[in-house]
């Protein structure tokens, strides 16, 4: 459904160009409301139902709130088109209700804007006019009342007179006038009243309290009203006029089921009745809601309704759950009621518009011959850069527009762009000290009360609070900071022009940049909660506002050791540096963004990138020196990984020199170069010197098992785990826990089940790829001689050079040489032996070639052996290779003999 678009009709001379309010989806805020309109209309039915019990909870209000220009105005006339049983006006995705034919739904909307210039009183007489126009006679209770109101407030005009000069008496008539006189009439009538004073209100008013404190028979008709002599009598002024609804709600329900009619009032841009401080207004109308029990009011504004919140008791008259069950429920994202009971879920946060809605709306906005104006392509760059938010389409819609006006077809690249007026919008309601919040938090991807505060500079917490309860702050109970800026105001706040009268200088930008980074790192080094948690979340958003603001690194120094020190490698990349075209490193934070990308990166990409990467890093020399350091050896781990022996050994020896922190590491990196030359008792001898930091356990294991003493390296592998867990490191832990199930499935496939089991129980949660990889030729090795072995080695074989991890590979290769042995199947054999003297042809890993000799117990040349210095020698390791192939053969005809 849709109506003229007279902005876009007057933006544009094309008189071809059909311009639309177009309206689209909705439809679950419609159920809602259908939802709650036919739970209050069984309420009101139900003959226990007392129009004037002032006790009972209410449930006769809806709330629609939701950020500025997510079309809650749209969505509130819609309504009350939809509502007026306009079936020609009611959008088409919306099902039209099975309400009952009486009572008549009486919908009236009244729009409280500041520029609309909605008072309370108009208010009143918006919802007693509207009732004029459908019920053809007096509601005589309210219209004495309001007839003594009128005479005392606007004393020498008439009520004619006023309604036609503020434009009511177009949009409803004239009979209130004439109710509000035949009212007057027959009061003074019924009390046989002189006709000198049957028009003088104040008279008449008198003798009917008397009448009705004396309960005669000839005012019966309003003897029924208990309180209306009370407020005959009370000074009729404008907190008079607040409970005269009172009495509205009386008259409704005395009148014939055939004439009964249930308002529906839609209060519009709820928001600018006032703020937490002033009240008044909303304290007058929340009055109206109460005392009219059998009228439904769907409000909608920017924020929650708080009346459920029983902290406003004395500033509100009805407060917290008790008086309103339904408004204390959590919000309903997607506008249906929340299960749980009648009641509930009557707060409903206006959502984003779907891509397809998106489309739709633009497509349907502007047309020439039915067809659509703005392109396919078009509306898909302008659906991405709204993230759903109706105002940026509007916006876009006027955009495009414009550049048709300057006399050039829109292209895409016109809408990579942030409109000013978003913010204007966003903040208008916000106090000062919210919209500092709020541009500070712009900074931030996730934030919560205290980082808010202190990223702000405020002494207080209570701008912050009351941020974080506006509609374009998301809330994840469930996050580290609970609490995210919409995507699209956030960048629009850091982007804009901003033109509003307290927009920020770069400066100011530049300042609150430091204070959020400093609280950053204040969370992170004062908590003694969150963890890992809090190291990356503060490493993420800290590395961000380093980057863009040119920062000194702080705290991220040692944070960035703490991150590798576990060797999870959770993903760290944050968007793309703010520096135009330029992408070359400028600053220490570029470089460490660079650096730790890299690292976590290398779990999901081939080695060379990350070679690539660090090279850049190091060729930039930005980083300090021992950050530099971390550069040089995960380069060399990864050229080490690539095959690439002597670049590793340089690098790795240059950081063994160097002393810093990685040392241990390095010279760790030194016995696994000698291990893969061969040299296992230089290995075996550095092992033993490099402590728990150089991971001296994980190096024995490594030089023992090529030896074939399996259960020498599981041993030493599991020692390397309990250290690990002693010292926390849960990277290193799952990394022993592989290992160990790799040497063990070499002996006992059940053993090794379990402990396969147990490596990727303890891989959960962390992102190490070579480690998984070891667990799944683990895996193979456990099925080493059945019968499905090549074809899931393929797979393995795949993934392994997607990584880039040749040693990895010659790794499989050597399981799979394994396998062949077991199933004495020679010419596989001779393919994998093939295979792993390519794979070693430079020299590492050479020994390889020989294990697999072993394990087929074939002979080898002299001259074709590996120059590797077995511990024990070379016949010994021959026989241990020998001895596993044949164990696992007698256990598998073990199981194939058993029944």
């Amino acid at each position: 459904m849709a109506g003229r678009d007279l902005k876009a009709l007057f933006a544009s001379n094309d008189r071809g160009l059909a311009a639309v309010e177009a309206f689209t989806n909705r439809g679950a805020q419609w159920q809602a409301v259908t939802d709650a309109l036919t739970e209050h209309l069984h309420h009101i039915s139900d003959p226990g139902f007392d129009v004037q019990d002032l006790e009972a909870p209410r449930r006769n209000v809806l709330t629609f709130y939701g950020v500025g220009g997510i079309g809650k105005t749209i969505l509130s006339r819609k309504l009350e088109a939809a509502l007026a049983a306009d079936d020609d006006h009611r959008p088409a995705q919306w099902d039209q209700p099975a309400w009952p034919a009486h009572p008549r739904l009486l919908p009236v909307r009244i729009d409280l804007a500041r520029s609309a210039g909605t008072d309370f009183e108009r208010l009143v007489l918006t919802v007693r006019l509207a009732l004029a126009a459908c019920v053809a006679r007096p509601l005589p209770a309210f219209d004495l009342a309001l007839r003594r109101y009128w005479d005392h407030h606007h004393p020498g005009e008439s009520l004619e007179e006023y309604l036609r000069r503020g434009g009511l008496a177009g949009k409803f008539g004239k009979a209130l006038p004439q109710h509000m006189r035949s009212a007057l009439g027959d009061a003074a009538a019924a009390l046989a009243l002189p006709g000198s004073v049957a028009t003088a209100v104040g008279q008449v008013t008198g003798a009917l309290v008397r009448a009705l404190r004396e309960r005669r028979q000839s005012v019966r008709a309003l003897t029924g009203c208990a309180r209306l002599a009370d407020l005959l009598e009370a000074e009729p002024d404008l907190e008079a006029l607040s409970y005269y609804p009172h009495l509205l709600a009386y008259e409704l329900a005395q009148l014939p089921a055939d004439k009964a009619v249930v308002p529906v009032v839609l209060l519009d841009t709820f928001e600018d009745t006032g703020d937490r401080t002033h009240r008044d207004l909303e304290r007058l109308i929340q009055r109206v809601v109460w005392l009219m029990p059998n009228a439904f009011f769907v409000i909608t504004g920017r924020s929650r309704l708080q009346w459920a919140d029983a902290a406003l008791e004395g500033q509100l008259d009805w407060t917290g759950p008790q008086a309103w069950p339904g408004l204390d429920a959590p919000a309903v994202p997607h506008a249906r009621t929340a299960p749980g009971g009648a009641g509930r879920g009557r707060q409903v946060l206006i959502g984003d518009f779907s891509p397809e809605d998106c489309d739709d709306y633009l497509a349907r906005r502007l047309t020439r011959d039915d067809e659509p104006l703005i392109g396919a392509g078009l509306r898909q760059v302008i659906t991405r850069r709204s993230h759903g938010l109706p105002l940026y389409l509007d916006l876009a819609v006027m955009r495009f527009l414009e550049i048709r006006r300057g006399g050039r077809t829109p292209e895409p690249a016109d809408f990579e762009y942030d409109f000013p007026a978003l913010i204007a919008r966003t903040i208008r309601d916000l106090t000062p000290d919210e919209r500092h919040v709020l541009r500070s938090v712009s900074l931030l991807a996730a934030f919560d009360v205290p980082l808010a505060t202190r990223a702000a500079g405020l002494p207080h917490e209570a701008a912050a609070v009351r941020l974080s309860e506006r509609p374009f702050v998301r809330e994840d109970p469930f996050g580290l900071w609970p609490f995210h800026l919409h995507a699209l105001i956030r960048s629009t706040l850091r982007s804009a022009d901003d033109q509003t009268d307290d927009a920020w200088s770069e400066r100011d930008w530049q300042q609150a940049a430091e204070r959020a980074f400093t609280a950053l790192g204040e969370q992170w080094t004062t908590s003694t909660a969150g963890g890992r948690l809090l190291l990356v979340g503060c490493l993420r958003q800290g590395l961000v506002l380093a980057r863009d603001f040119r920062l000194d690194l702080g705290w991220l120094c040692e944070a960035a050791w703490r991150y590798i020190a576990d060797s999870v490698w959770e993903p760290l990349a944050p968007p793309a540096p703010d520096h135009g075209t330029n992408t070359a490193l400028q600053t220490p934070a570029d470089a460490l963004v660079g650096t730790l990308s890299a690292l976590a990166r290398r779990q999901h990409e081939h080695r060379e990138r990350t070679a690539e990467r660090l090279s850049t890093v190091i060729r930039a020399d930005l980083l300090p020196a021992d950050l530099a350091e971390m550069a040089v050896y995960y380069l060399a781990k990864a050229q080490r990984d690539l095959g690439r022996t002597a670049a590793s050994r340089t690098g790795m020896q240059r950081v063994a020199d160097g002393g810093g922190r990685l040392a241990p590491a390095a010279r760790r990196g030194l016995a696994h170069l000698a291990r893969l030359a061969g040299d296992f008792p230089t290995a075996l001898r550095t092992a033993e010197h490099l402590g728990w930091e150089g991971r001296h356990h994980r190096v024995e294991g490594d030089v023992h098992w090529p030896q074939g003493d399996m259960d020498r390296a599981a041993a030493a592998y599991a020692a390397a785990r309990t250290e690990a867990e002693d010292h926390g490191v849960a990277g290193e832990r799952a990394t022993a826990q592989a290992q160990r199930a790799f040497v063990l499935a070499f002996t006992d496939p059940s053993w090794a089940d379990d402990e396969i089991h147990l490596a990727e129980q303890l891989l959960a949660g962390l992102d190490l790829r070579a480690t998984r990889l070891t667990v799944r030729i683990a895996e193979l090795l456990r099925d080493a001689g059945t019968t499905d072995i090549d074809d899931r080695a393929a797979h393995l074989r795949t993934d392994i050079r997607l990584a880039g991890l040749a040693s990895v590979e010659a790794t499989l290769d050597l399981a799979l040489a394994f396998h062949h042995a077991v199933r004495d199947n020679h010419t596989a054999i001779t393919t994998s032996i093939g295979r792993l003297r390519e794979a070693t042809r430079d020299g590492d890993y050479a020994y390889y070639v020989d294990i697999a000799h072993f394990m087929a117990d074939r002979p080898l040349a002299e001259q074709d052996a590996s120059s590797a210095q077995w511990l024990d020698g070379a016949q010994t390791t021959r026989t241990r290779w020998k001895a596993l192939v044949t164990a696992r053969r007698e256990h598998l005809n073990t199981l194939s003999a058993e029944p």
